[in-house]
């Protein structure tokens, strides 16, 4: 039976610190003399009333906590989050429309990037910093930001974590997942301050570096501007953005082995491969096609080139130029990388191409097979054989996605959309892109949509952020375990191989010190002492994971 009351005494937690959140934004009203710091007074009350009342009535609950109730709050809290996160923009009237206000503020904790304001720079500047706060927030994972604090509430936070990073990790491990939260964000505020102060340099005014900042390193894509970055028409700020959206783009377990000096597992590494030279590569055609086909020099045409390339791949959104102006071939070229991205993305961080390498892999050894239909070829990734399970799975989720995309295309052509549009706004929400093609371009935005479509796209900015099947294990935990089969493949330097497959659990190498569980879906990964993995530990991870499936 699920304990609603420790769902409720959680969430009743993360309103509070939204509150907080939300009052620090009214110092910055007063501080530029700005209409809307009693908005924000209000709208913390609120929140804080309703998140402490909860709170009261919860507190003695048995705060026992399994995996169903873990999945519920990973999915409930963005939802809560962003029904009191609106209210800054409903009761301030900057925005009028709820409805409005909660696609807005939905878009900026799923780090989506797409709006429906028609002038950003009317907001004031309170309202401009709690929308990128909202980014900032969302970009790391309200759920991860919450269990660095849940051990003080008296919750170890190892089904929250579950919910968010599958995997057999035993009990004794709760203060390592306490430990690992904090050098997320860690990493994720010195990454912030690093790019605040490189913008402050080449000239761009101290809040607009920090709202930019927030909404890069979490590949958000809000711009304090209409214009977003072109507003600044400044070569070196282009690059510096360009540089820290690909620095958010990486896997979080290759930033943490860069951070510590093992470039050598960086570079090795086939996902990075994979992911720098498909950037590399889009960059270097669209470099081309702009020389070919615009009346622009050479820097430019490179400039604008790598800058979209990069913004689409890490789903950041920024936009320099309006690229639905290109060549149309150039045109088709972005919005392939728009939709690939969709089921490529890896929430933490950011972009994970093990999607794609596993179906472009499969399809060429598929080809091979009917031309040696007896040769046992297997598919490879880091030189370690990926089980048929796995490769199915990872097809399966593809062919979902598909299917996703292709009932929301309908959705949206439904209320009056041309294809392309449709096709547009579902690859920008789904994908959590942001700016999309037709009539919700880098130069338009989504103020058009009528209410069930604003909601209707929210709702898919939602399993975006939190992964298709996410969402469904609300209704069937044990269907999790049977998904995470498809992507626990683990990563580390010394080619560490997690493999799930049947009851066996095989290692091929083991680090001196650290072993890396990295998933392929999900929003962050455990680091566990390789001692933790000795061969008598093994059959319990094992009986962990599928103990009731």
């Amino acid at each position: 039976m699920i304990n609603y009351k420790v769902v409720i005494y959680i969430l009743s937690t993360l309103l509070i610190g939204e509150a907080i959140f939300m009052l620090l934004c009214a110092p910055i009203s007063v501080l530029y003399g700005d209409p809307d710091a009693p908005a924000f007074i209000l709208s913390a009350g609120v929140t804080f009333f309703i998140g402490g009342l909860a709170y009261l009535l919860t507190r003695e609950t048995n705060r026992n906590m399994g995996k169903r109730e873990g999945y519920i709050i990973t999915s409930v809290a963005w939802v809560v989050f962003s029904l009191f996160g609106s209210l800054p923009f409903f009761v301030s009237r900057a925005i009028p429309s709820y409805t409005d206000a909660f696609f807005e503020t939905m878009s900026g904790f799923t780090t989506t990037g797409a709006s429906i304001l028609n002038n950003i720079e009317a907001l004031s500047h309170g309202l401009l910093f709690w929308r990128s706060l909202t980014q900032w927030l969302g970009g790391m994972g309200i759920i991860v930001m919450s269990l660095a604090i849940l051990p003080i509430l008296g919750i170890g936070g190892m089904q929250l974590f579950v919910a968010e990073v599958p995997g057999p990790m035993p009990d004794k491990l709760h203060p390592r997942i306490k430990e690992t939260a904090k050098r997320l964000w860690g990493i994720y505020i010195i990454f912030t301050i690093a790019e605040v102060l490189l913008l402050v340099l080449g000239k761009m005014p101290l809040f607009d570096a920090i709202c930019h900042s927030f909404a890069t390193m979490a590949t958000g894509g809000y711009s304090t501007k209409q214009a977003s970055v072109a507003f600044y028409a400044s070569p070196y700020l282009q690059y510096v953005i360009t540089l820290f959206m690909f620095v958010a783009g990486i896997n979080f377990t290759l930033s943490y082995f860069a951070l510590h000096r093992k470039f050598g597992a960086v570079f090795r590494n086939e996902e990075f491969k994979w992911y720098t030279g498909i950037t590399l590569g889009f960059t270097l055609v669209i470099f081309v096609g702009l020389l070919l086909t615009e009346s622009i020099g050479v820097e430019k045409a490179f400039r604008d080139a790598i800058f979209q390339v990069v913004s689409i791949t890490t789903t950041t959104g920024f936009a320099t130029v309006d690229y639905l102006n290109w060549f149309p071939l150039l045109g088709v070229l972005i919005f392939l990388l728009m939709f690939c991205w969709g089921f490529g993305r890896f929430y933490r961080w950011r972009v994970k191409v093990v999607r794609i390498m596993v179906m472009i892999k499969n399809s060429w050894l598929e080809l091979k097979r009917i031309i040696h239909p007896n040769a046992i070829i297997p598919l490879r990734l880091n030189s370690i054989a990926v089980s048929p399970q796995i490769i199915s799975n990872v097809m399966a989720f593809i062919s979902v996605y598909f299917l996703v995309v292709f009932i929301s295309v309908v959705i949206v052509s439904a209320m009056g959309y041309d294809l392309e549009t449709s096709f547009g706004a579902v690859a920008a929400t789904l994908g959590n892109i942001g700016p999309g093609i037709g009539q919700v371009g880098p130069a338009h935005n989504f103020a058009h949509f009528p209410a069930f479509g604003k909601w209707f796209l929210s709702f898919l900015m939602l399993i975006g952020r939190l992964e298709l099947f996410t969402v469904l294990v609300i209704t069937d935990s044990c269907l999790l375990e049977k998904i995470v089969l498809a992507w626990a493949i683990g990563q580390a330097t010394g080619q560490i191989t997690v493999s799930f497959s049947g009851s066996i659990i095989k290692r091929e190498a083991v680090l001196a010190d650290q072993i890396t569980l990295g998933f392929m879906d999900f929003n962050c990964l455990c680091l566990l002492p390789a001692r933790s993995l000795s061969h008598q530990h093994l059959p319990r991870f094992c009986a962990t994971f599928h103990g009731k499936c």
